[in-house]
Formats: C-alpha cells, sequence, structure tokens
C-alpha cells in the first residue's frame, strides 16, 4: 500500500483527488490532507507519507517552499497544477512527476504506478531532483539551467549548455556533449524536443536535435548538412532547410 497526503489551498480540488484516488487506485492510503505549506509540513512530520501531491501556488506559499522547509525529503512528489509553463518546464527539467488540473485518471493511475515502482525497488533520487528542481528556478540564466537525464546505470545532472546536439534512436535518444562524452537516454527525440526548444535547440531532420550555439556552418554539399563544433555533420531534410538557412545566417 501506499500512504498519500494531498495538500492543496482549494477544498473542491482535495475532494476531487480524494475521489479519484478511491475509486482508482484502492491501493493508495490517504494519511493525511492540508490546505497550505505550514498545515502539509506538519501532516508530512506527523505521518511520513510514502508520496504528497502538492498544489503549486497555495494561499501562504507555494509548493516549492515546503519542499524548501526540509532538509531531507524521504516521500515522492507528485505536483498537482493549473496550467502554469514556468513551473512545469522546471518540474520537466527535474524529471519530477506532476499532474494537470482538472486530474485525468489514467495519468493518475501512471503516476501512482510510478510511486509503487520506486517504493519496490528503492531507486528514488529524490532529493537530487528536488535540488535541481530548486537551482533551475531561482536562476534566470538559461545557460546555467539544469537537467537530469536518466540511463540505465544511474541519474546525470546535466548543464543544458553541455548538451551540443540528441540524435534519434528508435524510442532512445543519443546526447552528445562539448567534452565528447555522450549518453543514451530512453525517451524519444520529440520528447527532448519539446523539453529543450526555448534554450537555443533546433530540429534540422526527423532524427536530430542540435544547440545552434555550437553550429560552426552550413554545407551545401552532399544536400546540404551542418557541420557542428565537434566537426560532426547533421542532415537537413528538405522542408526545413530554409527555415535552418535563416537561423544560421541571423546567428
Amino acid at each position: 500500500m501506499v500512504k498519500a497526503i494531498i495538500i492543496d489551498d482549494e477544498k473542491k480540488s482535495r475532494l476531487a483527488l480524494v475521489s479519484l484516488l478511491e475509486r482508482y487506485c484502492p491501493n493508495v492510503i490517504i494519511s493525511g490532507e492540508a490546505p497550505g505549506v505550514q498545515t502539509g509540513i506538519k501532516q508530512i512530520k506527523e505521518n511520513k507519507p510514502d508520496v504528497i501531491f502538492l498544489d503549486i501556488q497555495m494561499q501562504d506559499g507555494s509548493g516549492f517552499r515546503l519542499l524548501e522547509s526540509f532538509d531531507e525529503i524521504k516521500f515522492e512528489i507528485v505536483f498537482t497544477t493549473a496550467f502554469d509553463q514556468y513551473a512545469i518546464k522546471a518540474i520537466k527539467y527535474s524529471a519530477l512527476d506532476y499532474l494537470l488540473k482538472p486530474i485525468i485518471p489514467e495519468e493518475l493511475i501512471e503516476a501512482v504506478r510510478k510511486v509503487e515502482e520506486k517504493k519496490i525497488i528503492k531507486n528514488s533520487n529524490i532529493n537530487q531532483n528536488i535540488d535541481v528542481l530548486l537551482d533551475n528556478l531561482k536562476t534566470t540564466n538559461a545557460e546555467s539551467k539544469k537537467i537530469i537525464l536518466t540511463t540505465a546505470e544511474k541519474i546525470h545532472v546535466i548543464h543544458v549548455s553541455e548538451i551540443l546536439r540528441c540524435e534519434s534512436d528508435n524510442y532512445y535518444t543519443n546526447f552528445f556533449f562539448t567534452d565528447g562524452t555522450k549518453l543514451l537516454i530512453s525517451k524519444t527525440l520529440k520528447e527532448n524536443e519539446r523539453m529543450l526548444k526555448d534554450h537555443n535547440f533546433i530540429r534540422p531532420h526527423k532524427s536530430h536535435l542540435i544547440n545552434v550555439s555550437y553550429i560552426k556552418g552550413y554545407m551545401k554539399n552532399d544536400g546540404g548538412f551542418i557541420l557542428m563544433s565537434d566537426n560532426s555533420k547533421v542532415p537537413v531534410s528538405r522542408r526545413r532547410k530554409e527555415l535552418i538557412i535563416e537561423t544560421i545566417n541571423n546567428l
């Protein structure tokens, strides 16, 4: 069984989540509810949950402020929020889970499944994830932003500015870094594009995503390709060629 606490300043939201959990996730025991940051901290200390469902914006502060009050976090976190683009982006970078309100049952079931899996195999690195989240929220410098990449072996904390390019490998993505190393990540290129597109990354080809900062030039021979700072050659698809040339000309 999974012990859960719901922290949300909207009573309707708490009741709706309780109802969904009771209906779709009978393996979850709701051990407490709280309408704010201070009451949430009290509930967590008293009940020692496996997971908290945490609203981002509440009347007495943010869910992020609640997390900062703990020296060590020993529970999983699923953020629950209405659409907040900035916060959601930070959550994605830190590889934490979130649910958009109104919560869809299938997404809730999947979030609970992930919590159960981490509890069983004891592979949580939650404090590392939270550190990345809070660091990213505090910095406005895009080059200082961090991202968590998970391989079969370990969790990697990477500065976005260290990513040179990404290349699709079916349902996986190869990340190539400025120091010459690479990692194979179990996410599609499309998923990584959604996360990196606001950080100077463009997709010149269906199988490639590149950091504009490391483009050396555009070569017209062999159908056209981009030469990167590590001398790798990235193909350019015909339908994206005009946009890519325009982007390079504006560098």
